[in-house]
């Protein structure tokens, strides 16, 4: 189909297709030291599914909120196991993590793992005290932009969101339906527009700078370009830019240790299929 090089970078990275190995390596070993430190909770169901699972890791101490981190490969591929080193640094700095699995297409449609999330989310902050902080890379980074848009997630656990941080996201899946992997997504523009962050508007009355600048949004760039962020989307995909979103200015409380807690899109970090 027209965009299908556009979305697939694994060609273009050397050695991508053994990153999924190497993390495999790295995440059991994680696993199996937190384990042993009896600081992770493994497999806790948030919904009926077998894949409806998350994994809680918990700090040293007492937790100052929750990471939430939601892993991506298109909602087709990859689940939780993958990626539990990544909670190292939440950790460090006194946030439990949690990491949900979810169903895949073309067993379910994208509308429905963001309902997963949703409950996932709910089920997880149900179980902790404090902020949420929640962060997913790219298909994930979709799905944790979905939970910023009013009414997607309960108003008391929308109330203790202090950031938002979409990573690489697909936020605008219009141009999906000119690829083959729509045949898995089963969307038509109707569907694709229906959950495209990149149309929609983070919480109103606590979020700033949702500007109108045309062409803004990003989509992958094909061939040794795929890495890069692109400052243009077709002419039939212009919308708003999404999601900043300020709440609060403590730095030293924010899980990466950084920013003011935002609802933001990385526009700068390469999209990766995973």
């Amino acid at each position: 189909m027209e965009l299908d090089d556009a979305y697939a970078n694994v060609p273009y990275i050397p050695g991508g297709a053994q990153y999924p190995a190497r993390w495999t390596v790295a995440a059991e070993a994680f696993r199996a030291r937190l384990s042993a430190e009896r600081r992770a909770e493994l497999g806790l169901p948030y919904g009926d599914g077998a894949r409806q699972a998350f994994d809680l890791f918990h700090p040293t101490g007492a937790a100052r909120g929750l990471c939430v981190f939601v892993h991506g490969g298109y909602w087709l591929r990859f689940d939780r196991t993958l990626w539990s080193h990544l909670a190292a640094g939440p950790l460090a700095r006194g946030w439990a993590v949690a990491m949900p699995s979810y169903d895949l297409c073309p067993e379910v449609r994208i509308a429905d793992i963001t309902r997963q999330i949703a409950r996932a989310i709910c089920v997880m902050a149900a179980r902790t005290d404090g902020p949420l902080a929640l962060v997913g890379h790219s298909a994930g980074g979709h799905l944790v932009a979905r939970m910023a848009v009013p009414g997607v997630l309960p108003g008391d656990v929308a109330a203790r969101l202090s950031h938002v941080m979409p990573i690489s996201p697909v936020s605008d899946l219009r141009p999906l339906l000119q690829t083959s992997m729509n045949e898995q997504f089963r969307l038509d523009r109707a569907a694709a527009e229906a959950e495209s962050p990149a149309l929609m508007s983070p919480f109103a009355g606590s979020c700033h700078g949702l500007g109108r600048r045309r062409g803004a949004a990003r989509v992958p760039r094909s061939g040794a370009m795929a890495g890069r962020s692109l400052e243009r989307r077709p002419r039939d995909c212009q919308g708003p830019t999404p999601f900043r979103c300020d709440r609060g200015s403590d730095r030293s409380e924010q899980p990466h240790g950084g920013a003011t807690p935002r609802v933001t899109r990385n526009r700068d970090a390469p999209h990766h299929k995973a």
